[in-house]
């Protein structure tokens, strides 16, 4: 299965009216984004978790990002609430679930191959920096490899944003608020995807806060390492349908 997956194009999805679909796993949800393969896939997506739901236990061989976007997620590190930010490195293991519910914004296969980066941030805790000398405009680093840059951004109401190129690419999803550009308008639970060489000049007259990941469009992955013999067999192969 192949979704959204020339990455030489923009894309704009609005998942706020986007129609869940049952995943393999009874209990679990999802709206997906962006796919290259089938149920062992490089992928992002929307996933929820009903309430009581969990996946058994399971290998991450490319790795997978996480940001918890509403409830309580769970695994056997520990629980992590809304605002929770966490990647689990090529070769991880576990067994996810959630006690009363959660939603998910999840990435799977897009590790660069020499990146084995181990995080469980809670988001509410750490602190903001004002991002450049645009006012109103507020940055939280969460991760950086390379060229890829992890963050989230916080516009104040009526900030308005200097024209900004993006060599790497660009990913955003809209967490609150509303965000506009040249091309358009867009609200709470919008994830955009903008190729490499983009340039747009971002401004909100409600504020927002976005989930924002650049330099990475076209980076070298573990997905592209393993190969297409290697991705469905061996220990590469999850012990489950993969949860996004």
């Amino acid at each position: 299965m192949n979704l959204n997956a020339d990455f030489e194009q923009r894309v704009v999805l609005h998942t706020a009216t986007a129609r869940w679909q049952d995943s393999p796993q009874p209990g679990v949800q999802r709206i997906p984004l962006d796919r290259v393969g089938d149920e062992v896939a490089r992928a992002t997506s929307l996933v929820r978790f009903i309430p009581g739901s969990s996946f058994p236990e399971h290998v991450h061989g490319g790795g997978e990002e996480i940001l918890v976007l509403d409830g309580v997620f769970s695994d056997e590190s520990g629980d992590y609430p809304a605002g929770s930010y966490l990647r689990n490195p090529p070769g991880s293991r576990h067994t996810p679930g959630s006690a009363e519910g959660c939603t998910l914004l999840v990435k799977l296969w897009q590790f660069a191959p020499d990146d084995h980066t181990e995080l469980r941030l809670d988001t509410r805790r750490l602190p903001w920096h004002s991002a450049g000398e645009v006012e109103g405009l507020a940055l939280l680093s969460l991760h950086e490899h390379g060229s890829e840059q992890v963050a989230l951004l916080r516009l104040q109401p009526g900030t308005r944003c200097q024209a900004q190129s993006f060599p790497g690419g660009e990913e955003l999803f809209v967490l609150e608020g509303g965000l506009s550009d040249e091309a358009g308008d867009y609200p709470a639970g919008t994830w955009l995807r903008n190729p490499r060489g983009s340039r747009y000049r971002r401004h909100s007259a409600e504020g927002a806060l976005l989930y924002v990941k650049t330099g990475h469009i076209g980076a070298p992955t573990c997905w592209d390492a393993a190969g297409d013999g290697a991705r469905p067999a061996g220990r590469l192969r999850p012990a489950c349908p993969q949860q996004g």
